[in-house]
Formats: structure tokens, C-alpha cells, sequence
């Protein structure tokens, strides 16, 4: 277990160290969506390898990140959920959803979610529960899965992704001020930084043609494939 923590909380402490001087100073914030699910291969590649971006060149203070852990889910005729990723995605879609609730500082929850989805790549998913200490979290995003209240917030995500238009027909789907980026989701940083006026830039936008294609630190092996995505209704 020793060995096992070591990398995945040196991470995560890295995670913590570039996030740690941003200040939210920006008047006038580009929105960054990301509709994904859980046990999407590609949704996990995003977070984990591209996602930490905007925290490594602090253009997240000047960004509302907004992330939705609903994806392809579908109900049955009955009113239950289906996951495309089978119960376990569904579980940990409600955890999101419940880590999103409870820590609303955005550090924090994505810190969480960047935990767990990283340990999707690894193929350790057994071990999510141990994100809670490794980023240094209460487990109160386990108790609203618990008692239920996951759920709840599940079928709000499940309104406010039915009523993307136009709808989404993939995952990771991630949209800039209401633009969705479609296949060239990887790109989002440029998409963000253009969606700025000529006055308002951020300092990392400045730096664009270094930053776009940087990819995380992280040494966790990317997916050798681009653009890849998980289809709806497959």
C-alpha cells in the first residue's frame, strides 16, 4: 500500500503546490463546461492529462469551471439509471456529484475527481476511496452517496445535460461560453483564451503557442490515441 500511495500522493501534492497562489482576480470569467462520465477511458485521459492546464498556467483563476458527471446515462422505462460504463460508473458519478457539492471550492473537488479518474487509468479504481485522505478531504462526499442525496443531484445534472443544445453526442463534451468544441476538445485552452476580448487577456494566454499542446506532468501514460471519445447510446 506504501508504494502505491507514494507517486499517487506526490501527484496530487504537485496538483495542490500549482494551485496553491492563484488568486481569483479576473472581473469578466470565460465558463469552461465538461460533461463527462465517470469510467469514459477518454473522460479520464481529459482530466487527468489535459484538464491540469489551466491550474499548471494559472489561467484557472480566470475561468468558472463548471464539470457535470452525467455523460451517456440513460433512464429506463422504469425511472432507474443505466450507465454505459455499467453500476460502478454509476456509483462513482454520484460520488462526483457529491464532491462537487460538498467542497465548492474548485481546488478541492477537482483535486478529487483528478484522484479517482487517475486511478481509472490505472486500472485501480478498487482504491478510490482512499482519495479522500489523499487530497486531504473530509468524507462527506461519501456520506451524501450514502444517504442518497447523489442521486438527487444525478438527476439535476441529468436536466441540465438533456437540455444541452445542441445536444451532445459524445463524451468528454466540453463547451466554452456556450461553443461546443466537438472533436477538437483537446484544444480547449485556445478556445478559452480567445473567447477573451483583445483588453482582457490573461498572462497565460500570452504565452499560447507554448501552452496548447503542453500536456500534464503527470506520469500517468496518455492514451495514444486522439480525439477519442465515448459515443451516446453505444
Amino acid at each position: 500500500m506504501a508504494s502505491y500511495h507514494r507517486p499517487l500522493r506526490f501527484s496530487i501534492t504537485i496538483f495542490y503546490f500549482l494551485c496553491f497562489f492563484l488568486s481569483l482576480s479576473s472581473s469578466q470569467k470565460v465558463t469552461l463546461s465538461l460533461y463527462y462520465e465517470a469510467l469514459c477511458p477518454f473522460c479520464a485521459d481529459f482530466i487527468v492529462n489535459h484538464l491540469p492546464q489551466i491550474f499548471q498556467n494559472g489561467l484557472v483563476s480566470s475561468i468558472d469551471l463548471h464539470l457535470v458527471p452525467w455523460g451517456n446515462t440513460l433512464f429506463k422505462p422504469d425511472g432507474s439509471i443505466l450507465c454505459q460504463h455499467g453500476e460502478a460508473e454509476c456509483a462513482l458519478n454520484a460520488i462526483h456529484a457529491c464532491a462537487i457539492n460538498a467542497y465548492p471550492d474548485v481546488m478541492k473537488h477537482v483535486g478529487y475527481i483528478y484522484c479517482t479518474e487517475r486511478l481509472v487509468l490505472e486500472n485501480k479504481l478498487e482504491k478510490w476511496a482512499d482519495c479522500f485522505e489523499l487530497v486531504g478531504l473530509s468524507r462527506a462526499a461519501f456520506d451524501c452517496y450514502v444517504n442518497g442525496y447523489g442521486h438527487q443531484l444525478e438527476l439535476k445534472y441529468a436536466e441540465e445535460t438533456s437540455e444541452l443544445n445542441p445536444a451532445h453526442t459524445f463524451v468528454p463534451w466540453v463547451i466554452v461560453n456556450n461553443q461546443p468544441l466537438r472533436e477538437n476538445y483537446q484544444n480547449f485552452v485556445m478556445y478559452v483564451c480567445n473567447a477573451y476580448g483583445s483588453n482582457q487577456v490573461p498572462e497565460a494566454c500570452r504565452n499560447l503557442n507554448h501552452s496548447v499542446e503542453t500536456q500534464s506532468n503527470s506520469s500517468v501514460e496518455k492514451l495514444s490515441y486522439s480525439h477519442r471519445v465515448c459515443y451516446a447510446n453505444q
